[in-house]
């Protein structure tokens, strides 16, 4: 497992140590976004649905940060979801560049669950913004938001997003 992570890792790095062109610091973009999946804790799993949006800004080359917000629920009953609240870092890889039509990205990040009360948990995912035009584009994405288990396993809130992406 180890190796696995400092494989990936290294593999992430490398398109930093080669991008040709800096980005515009401070560009902004954000997304909207349907996200079907589902709800696995213990040894069920439940479908899910996830609707929300976010918006980040490049503070360092591909280096990106910026807050998320959306409604979870499970999909047989939309009334019981939750909120979550996401602050994230994301790296785009060859960001800003007019002729890159495919952004692929990676994200994680801090994320609190609330209803009646709040959780503290977290997410990681990646995916992709494809930029049909300078400034719309079509954002797919996996993202697993994760609820840490204090005396059982964790939940793991898992989706295949779907996206309008604005820059």
């Amino acid at each position: 497992m180890r190796s696995a992570i400092t494989t990936s890792a290294v593999l992430m790095l490398i398109p930093m140590t080669v991008q040709a062109q800096a980005p515009d610091r401070g560009a902004g973009q954000g997304s909207v976004f349907f996200g079907p999946g589902g709800v696995s804790g213990g040894s069920a799993t439940t479908a899910s649905v996830h609707f929300g949006g976010n918006a980040e800004v490049l503070v360092y080359k591909g280096l990106a940060v910026g807050p998320e917000i959306g409604y979870l629920a499970p999909w047989h009953s939309m009334s019981d979801g939750i909120g979550v609240l996401s602050a994230n870092g994301s790296y785009n890889f060859f960001p800003r560049r007019a002729e890159q039509k495919a952004v692929p990205f990676v994200t994680g990040g801090y994320t609190l669950f609330f209803r009646s009360g709040t959780a503290n948990g977290f997410n990681f995912g990646g995916g992709v913004n494809w930029w049909f035009k300078p400034k719309v584009g079509l954002r797919l994405e996996f993202r697993d938001q994760v609820w840490p288990g204090r005396y059982s396993s964790a939940a793991h809130f898992f989706e295949f997003r779907v996206g309008v992406a604005l820059r």
